[in-house]
């Protein structure tokens, strides 16, 4: 029988959330080790999700900075350039992240081990290498950092050739010249407003009556209306009857109403799993919510006192950002340390194009909580940055409480939202007023000064709500 290698603490997963935990714990001067089922340090965030799609994404907005140039107004993408070309620098980035997220446990003396967990107990832990070796570890905290992957529906065919998922869509050798979306998501959207972006037919089919039910409807609006612009096309309140591929050259998709769609290509993204099946979670006494995922209390701890859990696994928001704060907080509850105050006002970005970002309320929420608020609105077309850029689809949307004093929240859509939305999210941190937008200095010319022009429009309504009160 092994050794059994005895540790402060154990994370399974290397993802942005597991990275980070095991940072904390090694700062604070814990023996922690890392266990990760593959070759490299980041989990999907860096081989399959969030980098490579934002590379691609960045081919999409040069090709539409290209076309409104006056240099090249009519640039456009052959139809029959190789996915590869349009990501040039995903192998160089991939690795520059990978590498850094690798060098940082390095430095802080983190054990990384590659193999595939499940637990023994609450505190034994069996790792089977690649070599087919079995390690057993114990720890006094671990974290389950382990993320997630695409649902595959078993009604849709998926084969990731053509019928692909989020995972393998970008493994396309050609890009196609139509592509089919199932959902209404943030990866559906994401996906569907870069290859219509690239010059590809997009249709996306959707269950809801619109995308993105969680954001402003009316950002939502904005955005499919530019998707549309752009030429795609959706279709929300659908049901699916059949998928298939037609054997010769499309992927034939029949709706319930009798609705046929066909495309080259399909993306199905109709959400994601927790990967928590192989865990042998039943050991622990942990039991999987009816979602799929691990419950949690509001520290990331389970049932299970000394087991934490982070990131996907733990359901919304699903996000890298709040995965690597969870990984953070998680590891300074089990050690005793202060967290800081808690991250209840959390950002959003979506990498659509146009991006949209949000914090705080939205007019909707604002509507539920006070019954009434007011809403500052600045297009960045009326911006001068906006116009020097050509910046077309563009809107800061600033939610104040019904006097129109106080900043609720912030909605943004349009270049630069998921960046312009932190000073948002820095003014409600910090109790920020309406006026307080208007009395500062913003540079000139740039697209942070929506935020002013936003605060004067509410400052405006105020005034005029007074001047029909005093007559």
């Amino acid at each position: 029988m092994s050794t059994v290698l005895h540790y402060d603490i154990v994370v399974i997963g290397s993802g942005p959330a597991g990275q980070k935990a095991a940072i904390q714990g090694a700062k604070a001067g814990k023996h922690v080790a890392v266990i990760e089922r593959e070759i490299g340090v980041g989990g999907g965030c860096v081989y399959r999700g969030t980098i490579p799609s934002k590379t691609l994404r960045e081919s999409a907005l040069q090709l539409g900075r290209m076309k409104r140039s006056a240099i090249s107004p009519n640039a456009a993408i052959p139809s029959s350039i190789l996915v590869a070309t349009l990501m040039q620098r995903l192998d160089e980035v991939v690795t520059s992240h990978g590498d850094y997220m690798m060098n940082q446990l390095t430095r802080n003396g983190v054990t990384l081990f590659h193999g595939r967990a499940q637990f023994r107990s609450d505190s034994l832990i069996e790792m089977l290498t690649i070599d087919g070796m079995k390690q057993t570890l114990s720890a006094d905290t671990i974290i389950i950092a382990t993320g997630s992957r695409p649902r595959a529906p078993v009604d849709i065919p998926i084969d990731h050739e053509h019928i692909l998922d989020s995972d393998s869509i970008l493994s396309m050798i050609y890009l196609p010249r139509s592509l089919t979306v199932l959902g209404g998501g943030i990866i559906a959207l994401e996906y569907a407003s870069i290859f219509a972006a690239l010059g590809v037919q997009v249709t996306i089919i959707d269950r809801a009556d619109r995308p993105l039910q969680f954001f402003d409807a009316e950002l939502v609006r904005m955005f499919v209306q530019s998707f549309e612009q752009a030429g795609g096309r959706y279709s929300g309140k659908q049901a699916i009857k059949d998928v298939r591929w037609d054997g010769i050259s499309q992927v034939v998709t029949t709706l319930q109403d009798g609705q046929v769609f066909t495309g080259d290509k399909m993306l199905v993204a109709l959400g994601r799993q927790a990967n928590i099946e192989d865990l042998n979670l039943s050991t622990t006494g942990l039991i999987v919510t009816e979602k799929g995922t691990l419950a949690v209390n509001e520290h990331c701890q389970t049932a299970i006192p000394n087991i934490y859990g982070v990131g996907d696994l733990i359901g919304p928001p699903g996000l890298a950002s709040s995965a690597m704060e969870q990984g953070r907080r998680a590891v300074c509850h089990a050690l005793g340390l202060p967290v800081g105050q808690s991250a209840d006002i959390i950002p959003t970005g979506v990498y659509t194009i146009p991006e949209m970002a949000s914090i705080g309320l939205d007019e909707a929420a604002g509507l539920k909580r006070y019954r009434e608020v007011m809403i500052g609105r600045a297009k960045f077309n009326e911006i001068a940055r906006g116009q020097i850029s050509d910046i077309r689809d563009g809107l800061l949307k600033m939610v104040a409480d019904p006097t129109g004093e106080y900043l609720l929240g912030v909605q943004i859509i349009g270049e630069g939202a998921t960046e312009l939305i932190h000073l948002g999210q820095m003014a409600l941190q910090h109790g920020a007023t309406v006026d307080s937008f208007v009395e500062n200095i913003f540079n000139f010319p740039t697209l942070a000064e929506t935020y002013r022009v936003a605060a004067l429009d509410i400052v405006g309504q105020r005034q005029r709500r007074l001047s029909s009160i005093a007559a």
